[in-house]
């Protein structure tokens, strides 16, 4: 079990406090034998097996739901190591057992349950964000933003502007509007145009990405200056972060006056505040983001009605789609921060931009319009160019699928994409040196991407076969491999025994006597073009 109560006891926060900050519906009060003033210092994730203080904290119990009799142990774990309350997963139609009830009741501690519709990140980030929230008002003694940040997103931004003397916008990752200061008569008309349109303008967004700003934006964890230029005034940006986790950022900027010289430090201090908040702002959004989520997987799975799941995404059923799918390189140790950072950037490539991460793959649908047949292949190569030089950046591999006449067709386009990403990842392990290509279209693989269909359409029968071949492939695979990678050379090489010799880095008599093993050992004959045939598969579906 974690939790977050510090060494120090932070100040306890009442129950309801909290409960207000959940305008989302994520959270249900069940029983409360203490009354909504009980106090709450901290949040805690554990299980029924969990020994260790939990002084005041509220335990997200991820096991047994509230449904459940077996969930009664787990809410008197909690009680007996000092929690002050329990959260338990709601389910739809189902009442809280009366043994749960019987627990709360006997050991006087707060009975929460959470929707079903949240996950456990959402909750804790919910909870976390609320007992800041509550902190930063309990100081009244606090100036500008301290003091205003906890009331609103508005009150905020015109608390900023105060202390920075700027004109404030505070946006989330599509770059929408949520809060701005007012604007005095000398705003330039970059910010007048995105204030009346509620968000920042798409030429804007693009030349923000091609000058390398957003990504400096979304890496960042400090204030970011731009100059004056003819485009507009002076500005400082800063990110809003959850944790790793941008949640949008605030810009400031020079209003017919210079900005403070202490701005910096109030964006500091804004964008602290400003987290608690926009956590809030994502979690009352958060049910129909999960609901936009499943109607992507749905779309581009195949599964569902299709029609519903396109309507659900704000397209039309008949918009041109096409798929981008960005695969991390598989010698990578990490880069879930790349692929975050990747799908930030895919929303900002065009708003209409849909993105789905799934473990190690993303997924980006994007709608494309008549003379933009290529957008899809220019959103793979901004993506496979920027994933190495972000601050830890790893490589990545992306594919762009052909457009799909209608948004009900996607999931061809998805299964392409994923079949290009294979070819460059077959092509880089094969690759003799060179740079292999990081991403690429139909076009760009040519006849490879149909080896790949004839390779998983043969994989059955393969993997029923029997023979000289397979027993070859068989024992030397669980041998290590050696003949198997030594074929696959050989084969690549069209014969050239020099060529795979070098590419093996071994003599070329290492590489003959290796060949003769195949023969003699196996009875495989290589001069026999059924048998080639048969070895080329072979190697090309065991790697």
């Amino acid at each position: 079990m974690t939790s977050s109560t510090p060494h120090s006891p932070e100040p306890a926060i009442a129950l309801r406090e909290i409960l207000a900050f959940d305008d989302s519906g994520t959270l249900r009060a069940v029983l409360v034998p203490a009354g909504p003033d009980a106090g709450v210092r901290g949040v805690a994730v554990g299980d029924e097996g969990a020994a260790q203080p939990l002084d005041g904290c509220l335990v997200l119990v991820v096991g047994a739901p509230a449904a459940s009799a077996g969930a009664a142990d787990a809410v008197r774990e909690a009680a007996r190591h000092g929690a002050s309350g329990v959260v338990l997963r709601d389910t739809p139609g189902v009442a809280t057992a009366p043994e749960v009830l019987a627990a709360a009741e006997e050991t006087g501690i707060a009975l929460l349950t959470r929707a079903e519709w949240a996950t456990w990140a959402d909750t804790a980030a919910l909870l976390r964000s609320a007992l800041a929230c509550a902190r930063a008002g309990l100081d009244d003694g606090a100036p500008g933003i301290a003091a205003s940040g906890a009331e609103s997103l508005t009150a905020l931004a015109d608390a900023v502007a105060a202390d920075t003397g700027g004109s404030i916008t505070i946006e989330d990752t599509r770059f929408r509007v949520l809060a701005h200061s007012a604007t005095g008569p000398e705003a330039d008309g970059l910010r007048r145009s995105t204030i009346l349109g509620g968000r920042v303008p798409r030429w804007r967004v693009a030349e923000l990405r091609r000058s390398g700003m957003l990504r400096l934006l979304w890496t960042s964890r400090d204030v970011i200056h731009r100059a004056a230029d003819a485009d507009g005034p002076e500005r400082l940006i800063i990110a809003v972060r959850s944790g790793p986790e941008v949640l949008g950022s605030i810009w400031a900027a020079a209003d017919g006056r210079a900005l403070s010289p202490h701005a910096s430090g109030a964006l500091r201090r804004a964008a602290e505040v400003a987290a608690p908040l926009l956590v809030r702002h994502r979690l009352r959004e958060s049910g129909a983001l999960r609901r936009r989520e499943l109607a992507l997987r749905g779309l581009l799975d195949g599964d569902g009605d299709a029609r519903t799941h396109a309507w659900s995404l704000g397209l039309s059923p008949d918009a041109a789609c096409a798929v981008v799918v960005v695969d991390r390189d598989a010698a990578a140790s990490a880069g879930d921060r790349t692929l975050d950072v990747l799908a930030l950037h895919a929303v900002s490539y065009r708003p209409s931009v849909q993105v789905l991460r799934d473990g190690d793959r993303l997924f980006a649908l994007l709608p494309v319009g008549v003379g933009r047949e290529r957008d899809a292949l220019g959103l793979a190569r901004e993506l496979a160019t920027l994933a190495p030089s972000l601050p830890g950046g790893v490589p990545v591999l992306a594919g762009a699928g052909p457009v799909a006449a209608t948004a009900l067709r996607v999931r061809a386009s998805c299964e392409e994409a994923a079949l290009i990403v294979r070819v460059l990842r077959e092509r880089a392990a094969r690759a003799d040196g060179a740079g292999p290509d990081r991403y690429a279209d139909a076009a760009a693989v040519g006849p490879s991407l149909d080896v790949v269909r004839v390779l998983n359409a043969v994989r059955p029968v393969w993997e029923a076969g029997g023979g000289p071949v397979h027993e070859l492939v068989r024992a030397d695979l669980a041998a290590g491999g050696e003949l198997v990678r030594t074929l696959s050379a050989y084969l690549d090489a069209s014969g050239d025994v020099a060529r795979a010799a070098a590419r093996l880095m071994v003599h070329p008599n290492t590489l003959r006597y290796r060949l003769r093993r195949v023969r003699e050992r196996f009875g495989v004959d290589l001069d026999d073009p059924d048998t080639r045939l048969l070895i080329t598969l072979a190697v090309r579906l065991t790697g």
